[in-house]
């Protein structure tokens, strides 16, 4: 079990760094709703043009996929999967994370839609990558 550890090292600390990432999310989107006054529990008015909103939605856009990319690297990593190739693949999704966040907190609709698809694209390779130990 070790040694299938250390053959996706690098796969594996992707995962630590989402895991930054997404505690970022939440701590960011924690201070906005502080600072707005936010009352807890209530639902925060769909509006793009403020942060809080914005803030928000980032962290459950990530929350939306993480499980996917994690279920992913389970079936990847048991599989045996090319360890390039996942790296590579992890890679790209935790960029296009990290990249979808930011131009979501500055509201660029075009590059955050971009990045977006990109950390799908990011999915599918794990996917494929995954896929290809079975044949």
């Amino acid at each position: 079990m070790i040694d299938i550890l250390a053959h996706y090292h690098t796969s594996i600390l992707t995962v630590g760094i989402l895991a930054g990432l997404f505690l970022l999310q939440l701590i960011i989107a924690d201070i906005a709703l502080f600072l707005q006054k936010h009352q807890a529990g209530h639902p925060i008015e769909p509006d793009h043009t403020r942060f809080v909103f914005r803030a928000v939605r980032a962290h459950a856009n990530t929350n939306e996929s993480i499980s996917i990319y994690i279920l992913l690297l389970l079936f990847a990593v048991f599989s045996q999967a090319n360890a390039d190739w996942l790296a590579i693949f992890s890679g790209i999704y935790g960029f296009a994370r990290l990249t979808h966040m930011c131009f979501y907190y500055c509201n660029v609709h075009l590059a955050r839609s971009i990045s977006f698809a990109l950390s799908l694209a990011g999915l599918l390779g794990m996917l494929v990558t995954g896929l290809i130990s079975w044949i």
